[in-house]
């Protein structure tokens, strides 16, 4: 039986990433002049500290629409949630990369199976996984086109 193959066996190992504290105007930037899709951002130490993308860029350039609500008895009871409302809002204020970025990410490690990582970005619907060695440092990435990559 074949064995599977791991992470770091598809795994991008010149990762694109942008600090924290660069502007959202960079971020656009990074991604059309690298023809991709999210970046992992890290903070000045090179450290992790979460994963922008073009839906961020997409909910910072849109209308932001105020939660729909009504009456009932005298209460008021929203239909959308408050905190996904105060999410958007930061983002649509923001103009660093860190007030757009998804700062709650999935990571995998090296010596991860491939199967693994393909069942994380189905779960939670992302398109990208950043690897992180023994060490918790960044060292590849993973994507939807990788894992397809790696099946032929």
């Amino acid at each position: 039986m074949e064995e599977e193959r791991l992470v770091k066996d598809i795994m991008v190992k010149k990762v694109i990433t942008i600090q924290k504290d660069a502007s959202v105007e960079e971020l656009s930037e990074l991604l059309i002049k690298n023809k991709i899709s999210g970046v992992p951002v890290t903070d000045s130490d090179g450290k992790l500290v979460g994963i922008a993308t073009e839906g961020d860029l997409i909910i910072k350039d849109s209308d932001l629409h105020f939660p729909r609500y009504f009456k009932l008895l005298d209460s008021i009871i929203y239909l959308e949630s408050l905190n996904k409302f105060k999410k958007n809002l930061k983002k649509f204020l923001g103009t660093k990369v860190e007030d757009v970025m998804t700062a709650e990410i999935k990571t995998v490690k090296e010596e991860t199976p491939v199967s693994e990582a393909a069942n994380i970005m189905i779960k939670y619907n992302i398109n990208r996984v950043p690897v992180l060695d023994s060490k918790d440092e960044l060292v590849g990435i993973v994507t939807r086109a990788d894992i397809v990559g790696s099946m032929i």
